[in-house]
């Protein structure tokens, strides 16, 4: 089993944590309906990516009513 030889030092071990935080999320705006959504990625809202449609929004339904019939 591998044993340090010397021991490492509260601020040698810091530093090389340093890159280990986490960084707050960069939400950008649509362009289309101005939510909030992760940069290079469809909009979850409008189904828009780079200012074209490429998922089709349709309207919400009701599953129950469809049953029902």
């Amino acid at each position: 089993m591998a044993v340090p030889q010397n021991k490492v030092t509260r601020s040698r071990r810091n530093m090389r944590r340093s890159h280990d935080a986490l960084v707050p999320g960069n939400p950008a705006e649509c362009s289309n309906c101005g939510e909030l959504k992760r940069p290079h990625h469809v909009c979850a809202a409008c189904g828009h990516y780079d200012e074209r449609e490429v998922v089709a929004r349709t309207d919400e339904f009701d599953l129950d009513e469809e049953d029902a019939a």
